[in-house]
């Protein structure tokens, strides 16, 4: 900076003060009107939602596209910033007019008299309220209803809060906000409601835009199928996206002092995991379309005197190793123990081995298919080590094609494989590999599913022992006597 620029800072700096750095700021900038007023919530160091806040008006005043989804986990502020861009969308220009939608008519309201509650924060003490940044704007009295107001100077309606069972009828608006209109599980996997609020958006919703005609959805994902799902098939390039993840694929948190590593772990717990992997890291779940429903689960091991072991090796680096044990029992599988992991094979060799050894396996099939012979005699050589001359260990080569296996045996391993009660738990990963395939279009993984499709191989397909009666064994005698009685 030379003398001149100093000079200049100079003479800025002495004719405002910082407070008027601040009104100036919060007037212009999203993320500074946030950090005003609700500073204990809008840090420095959540740069998430920084990131959220610019994003969003960039949308709002620079963009020409006219859909914004954001998909962020719970907790982190979405409604907030909702109700806070409302407010600035308002102070920045008081004749724009805002429809905003909640889940149901409660959750409406109170969304309503947030924004409403923050444009009348009157003044206490030194701190910055609405006021002092939007002078101009302020709430007509006397036109304040719980979920539909006018502000001042204006001579139509200025916001309206409503649900997908409330009405719209007669409001027009330049920017819609929608925020969570989906209320839980049960709903987001219920077909016929996803349809109705998919109809409801497009017939109601759609026809109040008018003017700049933005519309910008805020909510936790859930299903393929879900409001965000349909808008981004429906209005393609025309639709901006901002997801956020609660964790990432390295193991960081989007914010710590929100939601760490160790109560997200045991949120894990508690929630189906497809439903934890699509509301907190935004990876829906086709439930119409997957290729299994619940399995069946067994709480209490049947008496089974053969143990069996089928792994397949992990084929590339993106792949996954899976070993699972099994027994059988009057024809049907029961899932005991497995190992999941993509980690390298120094790490996977000893811990097949390990698993069959604690588990008293008989009888251990690897697949030889792309260095399985190899893995295959390392491990027999583990357990030879470890004193295991229990287990039998074969390679057996894979020929057929993987998804033709694994759709031709669903229906049996569906009704014929048992899991472990709590497997949903005690394997998180596996249990999401194989409840999130897809029967249609492309999945990520195979490898969980595809093991199960070589259990149905081996237990299907195995010669059944006849149960003779006693007229069997009458008649068997009978016909070798008959020789001698001609």
């Amino acid at each position: 900076m030379d003398e001149h620029d100093r000079n200049i800072m100079q003479r800025f700096n002495e004719q405002f003060t910082d407070r008027d750095i601040d009104l100036a700021m919060a007037h212009n900038n999203l993320w500074h009107f946030c950090n005003i007023l609700f500073p204990n919530f809008f840090k420095d160091d959540r740069e998430y939602l920084t990131d959220m806040c610019d994003r969003i008006e960039n949308f709002v005043e620079n963009s020409d596209k006219h859909f914004l989804v954001i998909n962020a986990p719970p907790r982190h502020g979405k409604s907030l910033t909702a109700q806070c861009l409302t407010a600035w969308l308002f102070g920045r220009n008081p004749a724009c007019r805002v429809m905003t939608a909640s889940y149901n008519e409660d959750v409406a309201g109170i969304f309503s008299r947030n924004v409403r509650n923050t444009i009348q924060t009157e003044k206490l003490g030194d701190a910055i309220v609405f006021s002092d940044i939007f002078p101009r704007t302020a709430v007509k009295f006397g036109e304040a209803a719980a979920k539909r107001w006018t502000l001042k100077g204006q001579t139509q309606v200025s916001y309206l809060a409503t649900s997908p069972n409330a009405t719209a009828t007669g409001f027009g608006c330049d920017f819609m906000i929608c925020d969570d209109l989906i209320k839980n599980a049960e709903e987001a996997y219920n077909e016929a409601e996803l349809d109705k609020t998919w109809s409801w958006f497009t017939n109601t919703m759609l026809s109040r835009l008018e003017g700049k005609r933005k519309a910008i959805i805020i909510m936790t994902r859930w299903a393929e199928n879900d409001l965000a799902g349909h808008i981004i098939e429906a209005f393609g390039e025309d639709v901006e996206i901002i997801t956020y993840k609660a964790q990432d694929e390295n193991g960081k948190m989007l914010c710590d002092e929100i939601l760490d590593a160790k109560s997200f772990e045991m949120i894990k717990q508690e929630m189906n995991v497809d439903i934890a992997e699509a509301n907190y890291n935004q990876q829906p779940i086709d439930v119409k379309g997957r290729l299994y429903s619940e399995f069946k689960t067994w709480e209490q091991r049947p008496n089974m005197p053969m143990i069996y072991d089928y792994t397949d090796t992990a084929d590339t680096g993106e792949d996954y190793l899976v070993s699972v044990v099994y027994g059988v029992y009057e024809n049907e599988a029961y899932v005991l123990d497995l190992v999941f992991t993509d980690e390298p094979m120094e790490t996977t060799e000893p811990a097949v081995a390990d698993l069959l050894t604690r588990n008293e396996v008989n009888k251990a099939t690897i697949e030889s298919n792309n260095g399985g012979r190899g893995f295959a005699r390392n491990v027999a050589r583990l357990l030879s080590e470890m004193g295991n001359h229990r287990t039998q260990v074969a390679d057996q080569a894979q020929t057929k094609n993987k998804e033709s296996r694994i759709l031709a045996s669903s229906a049996w391993v569906q009704n014929h494989i048992y899991m472990p009660l709590n497997w949903r738990t005690r394997y998180p990963e596996f249990y999401k590999q194989v409840m999130s395939y897809q029967r249609k279009g492309k999945n990520a993984h195979d490898d969980a599913v595809d093991v199960l499709a070589a259990i149905y191989e081996t237990v299907a397909n195995t010669p059944k022992a006849k149960i003779y009666t006693d007229a069997d064994l009458g008649r068997a005698a009978a016909h070798r006597r008959a020789p001698f009685m001609r």
